[in-house]
């Protein structure tokens, strides 16, 4: 085998290890990108499920808000009456202690 031939051997061989080199980052880059892709679409659902549970939870807490409005309005008055009066009992006695 000639100097040439062997070079030619040589550039053969690096060649087909360039190309399977090249094949095997192709298709680690394709896993990758398939990857990101799942990641992205991961996230979008998720996001997506987010928006969704906080609407829920403020169509929940303005449900609540008119609940407690409606049926326990005269049950409100009547406990911050009680506690207006235990507050000036206390204001009272207090009063009493000082002089």
């Amino acid at each position: 085998m000639t100097a040439n031939e062997k070079t030619i051997a040589r550039f053969e061989t690096r060649f087909r290890q360039l190309i399977l080199r090249f094949q095997g980052l192709k298709k680690e880059n394709q896993e990758l990108y398939a990857m990101v892709e799942e990641s992205e679409n991961t996230v979008r659902e998720l996001r997506d499920k987010l928006e969704q549970q906080q609407q829920d939870y403020n169509s929940l807490k303005m449900a609540k808000m008119i609940e407690i409005t409606d049926g326990n309005l005269a049950d409100a008055k009547e406990r911050l009456s009680r506690l207006i009066r235990d507050v000036n009992k206390c204001i009272a006695i207090l009063s009493d202690e000082d002089q």
